[in-house]
């Protein structure tokens, strides 16, 4: 058994290779070949012959790719030649589009914070439609929550406290896809991060910032170790489940009443900070998994 393990060659910083590097560890304990490809590095070819990819022979081609990356066009080709790829284009597509995300999962009636979804503008010199401020305010009270559709460690994400306030953030997000939501209060700079694999949630800790309404690591928050609920459990894997991924990191947030509420789902959820919480390696349970479902394939 054999795979390529893929990532984001452009990105700054260490972090998403380490990710490769942990993946293709846990590969090779289970004796398990992988090698390690940045995204540039694999050239989608496109002419009136089958899906390829430049430079790369067909009879060295993976029988499985492990995608810890955003390039959905690069997964999509690997996909129409035939390569099974965790996590799968669409899953990526909608784990990356954060209106995606929460439209599917609405629609399996899964607990998510009331949210209102902007109209899409093209351009971003347009006049602010105050009209979709005001309705915003009236549905959704304020303090309220602006999201871009698009973003990562929580930095496209935004309290505001007054209309003038959200009204100036809208002006500024003109262009671009996002979200007015419901502040979840009982969850003010406290989260959950719950990583499933299949159908089992593997790890799981509590994420807590001191100064800050997000809990993200990335921005100052500290961990903690969790045992999640039955409950908390099932929303989890059932969240994974509605944007088709295999594996992913699901955030929930505190409710009011103590139920939990989905913040938002993460194909590509890096595992060292929950090792280095829990000790738990994720990357362990996702080569189970995959050598499970290639086994799976073929008989």
């Amino acid at each position: 058994m054999n795979g390529w393990i893929i990532y984001n060659g452009y990105l700054r910083g260490s972090k998403f290779l380490d990710f490769a590097e942990w993946l293709q560890e846990a590969a090779r304990q289970k004796e398990v070949t992988t090698s390690i490809w940045k995204n540039s590095e694999l050239l989608a070819y496109l002419a009136d012959q089958k899906p390829t990819l430049l430079h790369v022979n067909d009879h060295h081609l993976p029988e499985f790719v492990i995608f810890t990356d955003k390039d959905i066009y690069l997964a999509n080709q690997l996909e129409q030649m035939g390569i099974r790829v965790y996590n799968s284009s669409d899953a990526i597509r909608v784990s990356d589009d954060k209106i995606l995300t929460y439209q599917a999962l609405s629609s399996q009636n899964l607990p998510i914070p009331k949210t209102v979804i902007a109209p899409k503008v093209f351009t971003n010199d347009t006049d602010v439609d105050y009209a979709v401020c005001q309705q915003a305010i009236h549905t959704l009270g304020l303090p309220l929550i602006m999201k871009e559709a698009f973003g990562s460690f929580g930095e496209q994400v935004y309290l505001v406290h007054t209309e003038v306030e959200l009204e100036k953030k809208a002006k500024s997000l003109q262009g671009k896809a996002f979200i007015f939501q419901e502040f979840i209060v009982s969850s003010y700079g406290r989260d959950m991060r719950l990583h499933v694999v299949g159908d089992e949630v593997v790890a799981a800790m509590v994420r807590t910032a001191s100064d800050d309404f997000r809990a993200n690591v990335t921005a100052g928050g500290t961990m903690q170790a969790y045992q999640p609920t039955d409950k908390e459990i099932a929303i989890a894997v059932a969240a994974t489940k509605a944007i088709g991924a295999d594996f992913a990191g699901v955030d929930l947030l505190f409710g009011t009443d103590g139920n939990p509420i989905i913040c938002e789902i993460n194909s590509n959820a890096h595992i060292r900070n929950m090792f280095d919480c829990t000790k738990v390696n994720v990357a362990d349970y996702i080569i189970d998994y995959i050598i499970d479902m290639q086994k799976g394939l073929f008989q």
